[in-house]
């Protein structure tokens, strides 16, 4: 599995590094699997996929939110091109700021992430988005008339624009995932993870990181997985 997060100057440090880093253990675990030997827990192997950061144009780094440098590996190939992603990660940041530098908000004014994300879809990639990474869906007309949600202070936004808004951390509509607020990208990437690789390489991915499991995921059959 091919894994690219799009990021750019505003977007928000841990919806990006977050499932970047969940990512890059469980495609090295599962190449672990495929090959059958057992390495120790850290980087990743070759054979899994890969994960990268890449922005729309040519750039060493991107500054994010928080004044983070990310360096970028390369830029977000045309969605039928030879190394396009088989997901498509998409942040937020600094949505609610109306932040017209550096933001989602300003992409979101800019244009040019959304018609990328527009035409990704348009080519039945998968795109999953985390916290207000969601309105940048929103903005490409990917989430009108679909199950979504964003982070708590957008929800109307989301839901104004033609979303169907689903109260999880996590909700599955198919081609089209969302996460809620910042750490809800990590559950997104471990449910993702789950789906393609098995329980265990998700499960090995969760516990190198220390991270407890939130399984708060509203699926598109109107399944709750979570609920008791």
């Amino acid at each position: 599995m091919n894994v690219d997060i799009l990021v750019y100057d505003g977007f928000d440090e841990l919806d990006g590094i977050g499932p970047y880093e969940v990512f890059d253990y469980a495609l090295g675990y599962a190449a672990e699997e495929d090959d059958g030997t057992t390495g120790d827990d850290g980087a990743s192997g070759d054979d899994g996929g890969r994960v990268r950061y890449v922005s729309l144009d040519e750039r060493e780094t991107v500054t994010a939110s928080h004044g983070t440098r990310v360096g970028v590996d390369g830029t977000l190939p045309g969605p039928g091109g030879e190394d396009a992603p088989d997901l498509l990660v998409v942040p937020g940041g600094g949505w609610n700021a109306r932040n017209q530098e550096a933001s989602a908000w300003a992409e979101a004014q800019k244009g040019d992430v959304p018609r990328a994300l527009a035409a990704y879809h348009a080519a039945d990639t998968r795109i999953a988005s985390v916290c207000t990474g969601s309105m940048l869906l929103a903005e490409a007309g990917v989430t009108d008339g679909r199950r979504a949600v964003t982070h708590a202070s957008a929800v109307e936004e989301l839901r104004e624009s033609g979303a169907e808004v689903v109260d999880a951390r996590v909700v599955d509509d198919g081609d089209v995932l969302s996460a809620g607020g910042v750490t809800s990208g990590i559950d997104l990437a471990l449910y993702v993870v789950e789906r393609e690789f098995g329980e265990s390489v998700a499960d090995r991915a969760a516990t190198v990181i220390e991270y407890e499991r939130r399984y708060e995921v509203a699926t598109r059959d109107g399944s709750r997985r979570g609920e008791s």
